[in-house]
């Protein structure tokens, strides 16, 4: 899947793609034309960055409600020839979750789609998905003869079958199918599930992969042999030299940190750290500004799973440097570190968003923690950066830093992320957005009777409504 393009934060539609509560409000107050094309240019070309974290599907079934918007351009999109060249499900499953929800909400037509598309789509499996959660059993009975039809009999079919039925997210429809009394379709569905348990049984007693002998250097070499598969598997042997070194085995491993083979290296380097040896942090420094990226990337890596005062004490000394270890101690700091290191996370707060932008990775853990110390001069940068990001998810961390920082947040950006996309965002917004604003009241009632709203939202809208207003 190709990186999505966005538009401006200031338009219509770049408002929608980033999953904002103002692309809601502004697509109400549009023309019906143009609210409608900018949702249908958002469901039918998926925005997100990673469509399998970010949240939409609700946030835009809502807007089709609220706009009284028609499913033709979604139709379009699901039956088009290239369903069947291109396969991905990323190219259909934000559609196809979308149709899910509205089906919740009573829209037969979107319904009618899933069902349609379940028959034929070459993404079936999420349509029958969504359907499970919400088609009577009859719907799904009618969907048993095409489903099955996608498997040919023989051995390759039915083995194919079995996989399936042994890994289906939602097994409802499976068991429902099993049931039928025609052969070709209960017969054939009860004997997949047998041969899916009999594999998933056979995978739990043989085990596949190779295992580290009872050894450091046996450790070191399985190490080494899985890096160069290409595979690191740098932490899992580091707990495995917990479990295997003793006292007599640390001049060995603090060598293998300093000068060995990369395998060795990485994994010595990550245990060390984890039981908080003194030398690491010397040992990180050299091999961070090293040669070698894939020891350097590991040096980093360790030193951000360390935890105690040394490694915060270092990552003040370090929090200045222009490579991935300054960039690794800032966000120490943004975690670990105490108010006393409020200029440090600020500054480099700041910095990332002037040279690498609001979408930075690096801002995750330092929107966080301008909210876990309480910066209140970080309120402007973490307003730019919920404003422009592209990631419902880094926007969501920019609100809760806010309301953590912004004496403004509750009469301003509060009330807009009732509409979000994201329900950790809306739940913050239900616990502060100042209730005197008319909209506040009205969506909170709106939120706490909507079915489809996750249970924890509810619960902050609740501890914010009385007995009376609930009611109304």
């Amino acid at each position: 899947m190709f990186d999505p393009v966005i538009a401006p934060s200031g338009t219509l539609l770049g408002l929608l793609q980033r999953g904002r509560g103002d692309g809601t409000l502004h697509a109400l107050a549009a023309p019906r034309a143009e609210a409608r094309a900018a949702l249908d240019h958002c469901v039918l070309n998926d925005p997100r960055r990673d469509w399998q974290v970010e949240n939409r599907s609700l946030y835009y079934a809502r807007l089709y409600l609220d706009i009284h918007g028609g499913l033709d351009g979604i139709e379009q999109h699901l039956f088009r020839a290239d369903d069947h060249f291109d396969t991905e499900e990323s190219r259909t499953g934000l559609a196809l979750a979308v149709l899910g929800h509205l089906a919740s909400y009573g829209r037969h037509d979107a319904l009618e789609l899933l069902r349609r598309y379940a028959a034929t789509g070459t993404n079936w499996a999420w349509a029958l998905d969504e359907l499970a959660l919400r088609d009577d059993d009859s719907g799904l009975r009618a969907l048993a003869a095409p489903v099955l039809a996608r498997f040919p009999a023989g051995p390759e079919g039915d083995a194919e079958l079995a996989a399936t039925v042994r890994d289906a997210f939602e097994p409802r429809p499976w068991r429902l199918w099993a049931d039928d009394p025609r052969a070709a379709i209960g017969a054939r569905i009860r004997a997949a599930g047998e041969q899916g348990s009999f594999d998933r049984w056979q995978r739990q007693m043989r085990p596949s992969g190779p295992r580290p002998g009872w050894s450091v250097q046996a450790v070191f070499d399985w190490a080494q042999q899985a890096l160069d598969r290409g595979t690191a598997l740098h932490v899992p042997a580091a707990r495995c030299l917990t479990a295997v070194a003793g006292p007599d085995d640390r001049a060995m491993i603090v060598r293998a940190a300093g000068s060995g083979p990369d395998g060795a290296r990485c994994a010595s380097l990550h245990y060390l750290a984890e039981i908080r040896d003194p030398v690491v942090l010397d040992l990180i420094e050299a091999a961070a500004v090293g040669p070698d990226r894939t020891v350097a990337e590991a040096a980093v890596a360790a030193f951000e799973r360390m935890t105690g005062a040394a490694a915060v004490d270092r990552a003040r000394g370090w929090v200045h440097r222009p490579d991935a270890l300054g960039a690794s101690a800032a966000g120490v700091l943004a975690t670990r570190g105490t108010t006393k290191d409020t200029e440090l996370v600020l500054g480099a707060l700041r910095e990332t968003v002037r040279s690498e932008g609001p979408d930075a990775a690096r801002l995750w853990t330092l929107v966080d923690g301008a909210g876990r110390l309480g910066i209140v001069c970080a309120a402007p940068v973490l307003r730019h950066i919920y404003r422009e990001t592209a990631s419902s998810q880094l926007r969501g961390r920019a609100a809760r830093a806010l309301a953590a920082t912004d004496p403004s947040y509750a009469t301003g950006f509060a009330v807009e992320c009732l509409w979000d996309c994201e329900e950790t965002t809306r739940e913050v917004a239900a616990l502060h957005a100042e209730t005197a604003d008319v909209r506040v009241a009205e969506r909170l009632r709106r939120l706490a009777a909507d079915p489809a709203e996750e249970a924890e939202v509810q619960t902050a809208v609740r501890s914010r409504m009385g007995p009376d207003t609930a009611a109304r």
